[in-house]
């Protein structure tokens, strides 16, 4: 049985796609015959911690949350003190995040004791990602810290062939491997919970991810102000958490745009109340201007929803490709001309929907854990890395 460790800055779900992703990954790997333990920090978002035993397990994982001394960098030096007594307890080490100390430390000890680790960057090599948020900052640490860490990982795992290709940009030796994220559908859909009311016959555009400006939540309700004359009935719902500062200014712009009255704010939702508001969507949308992945619209996509998808989402290439939905701008006009354009067709909605349906078999959790396998074998094989090696896998 091989034993895997994870290590990963924070799984709090106010983080949104990273942490339902590790939830995901823990347990398909578990139900797939693997060892599983994650290493995490105690952090519940901005001033919060979870109120958690420091060891706690789940059903078939073992996870262990150390205090954070700080916000900025989750520094927990608890982290690196346990894996470099325990390393050598396990075949690899899966280190998830950059910019972190978690990750840092993970990739040290992992050195130290001669155990070959891995690598998933979450996006934070994307360019808008390396532009966002203290660029200068992160340009330093890039080359004192991440480039080390990357160059000496036995692999660096990437969810989409597009952030591989960001990635590859910046000129940083890597193994890079390419393995799609997993998502596990409702077992029945006769226990779903609907998170809003509209009536049968009213449109629902959907929006479902974390609130933050890379989510271009600001130009979808630009766009949405400009559909709703064409499709008076048609409701937004927007449904995610955010920092409660920019969750008002979102209101504050919908009202401004007098659209307040079509937009429902759910809130954060999951389970049975995210499935539910899935299926009852009419169309999806996610116009980030950047994602290494987009979870939601993988959700999406399994519930056999249309999609409208920003062009800089990984899986846009995907979604189009497949005629599972439209590719958009991040620009108000060519988010309005998407949603419009599925509304007003049933046919072509029920088209896309359709390939929706056909695509959604890259996304189970069955096809990850199995790839991700592969990788740790192949990586375990050799215990110690000295040098950088080329591709292991490609898609």
């Amino acid at each position: 049985m091989l034993r895997i460790l994870h290590v990963i800055p924070s799984v709090s779900r106010v983080h949104g796609g990273p942490s339902h992703a590790m939830e995901l990954m823990e347990s398909a790997l578990v139900d797939a015959g693997a060892g599983v333990t994650t290493v995490t920090t105690d952090d519940d978002g901005l001033g919060r911690r979870y109120a958690v035993n420091p060891s706690q397990t789940a059903p078939g994982i073992h996870r262990l949350y150390f205090r954070k001394w700080t916000e900025f960098y989750k520094f927990a030096p608890g982290v690196f003190y346990w894996i470099m007594r325990h390393a050598r307890d396990f075949d690899v080490i899966h280190v998830h995040a950059l910019f972190s100390f978690t990750s840092l430390a993970a990739g040290l000890a992992a050195r130290l004791r001669g155990v070959p680790y891995i690598v998933r960057p979450l996006g934070t090599l994307n360019a808008y990602g390396v532009k966002q948020r203290r660029p200068w900052l992160k340009s330093v640490s890039i080359r004192l810290f991440e480039r080390p860490l990357l160059a000496n990982a036995a692999a660096v795992h990437f969810t989409s062939r597009a952030e591989c290709d960001e990635a590859r940009a910046t000129g940083i030796p890597m193994r890079a491997v390419i393995v799609p994220l997993g998502v596990r559908p409702p077992e029945s859909n006769d226990r779903l919970e609907l998170p809003f009311r509209a009536d049968a016959d009213r449109k629902i555009v959907l929006f479902l991810s974390r609130l933050d400006p890379k989510k271009n939540v600001e130009g979808l309700l630009q766009a949405f102000s400009r559909v709703r004359r064409s499709f008076p009935d048609a409701l937004l719902v927007i449904a995610g958490g955010g920092a409660p500062a920019y969750v008002r200014g979102l209101k504050d712009l919908a009202a401004k745009l007098a659209i307040d009255d079509a937009t429902i704010w759910t809130g954060h939702i999951d389970g049975r109340a995210k499935w539910g508001a899935l299926m009852r969507a009419d169309v999806f949308v996610l116009p980030s201007f950047s994602e290494n992945f987009g979870i939601a619209v993988a959700e999406a996509i399994v519930a056999g929803r249309p999609c409208v998808v920003g062009r800089g989402v990984a899986l846009a290439e995907a979604v189009a490709k497949a005629g599972a939905g439209l590719v958009t701008d991040p620009v108000p006009d060519d988010i309005a001309d998407k949603i419009e354009r599925l509304l007003g067709d049933e046919a072509l909605r029920d088209q896309c929907g359709m390939a929706a349906a056909a695509l959604a078999e890259e996304f189970s959790p069955t096809a990850m854990a199995g790839s991700l396998l592969e990788v740790y074998r192949s990586c375990a094989s050799v215990r110690t890395k000295k040098s950088v090696q080329p591709d292991l896998m490609r898609p």
